[in-house]
């Protein structure tokens, strides 16, 4: 375990270090709030919006603003630290992205549930498609929509056969 925790911490002190070049770049301010919602970011293994993300500090009594949360989550983005996903209609997430793999989406259209997964061929039709349509391809986005095959999909088939089906109502 005190591996993962030495790459953890080398990782945060890496992002801390981009993000501080960043601010002064740009030319704001660099506040301890900023980087206290930075190492709570990365400190995370999840998929979270930004709500869920200030009540949380807030209830490990950090003293930051939901304003400073989400202006900091727009800076981590503008910073590529942070990517942010709008699955389908829900609420924006977000999640760390410094050194962390390429991977792609599956979201429960019910429940919201995201998983990752990672498929070496869209590797090669991103490197496919990149030569022949001479195209340098940076980056991509795939996110894949259906229901949670135990759970979501079963509680709609039990709320289908439950429903009364009478036209007169």
């Amino acid at each position: 375990m005190g591996h993962n925790n030495e790459a953890l911490e080398r990782i945060i002190t890496e992002v801390k270090t981009i993000f501080s070049n960043y601010l002064e770049r740009h030319k704001y301010r660099k506040t301890p709030e900023r980087y206290t919602i930075l190492e709570e970011i990365y400190r995370r293994t999840d998929h979270f919006d930004a709500e869920a993300l200030y009540i949380h500090m807030k209830a490990q009594n950090y003293r930051v603003s939901r304003a400073t949360v989400y202006n900091t989550l727009d800076l981590l983005v503008h910073c590529d630290l942070v990517t942010k996903h709008q699955f389908g209609k829900n609420t924006a997430r977000y999640e760390k992205s410094y050194g962390y793999r390429q991977h792609d989406h599956i979201i429960c259209v019910e429940c919201g549930k995201v998983l990752e997964f990672c498929d070496p061929r869209i590797q090669q039709i991103k490197n496919m498609m990149g030569e022949l349509m001479e195209f340098n391809i940076t980056h991509h986005s795939l996110n894949l929509y259906g229901q949670c095959t135990n759970v979501c999909e079963h509680k709609a088939k039990q709320e289908n056969l439950s429903s009364p089906t009478s036209a007169n109502s």
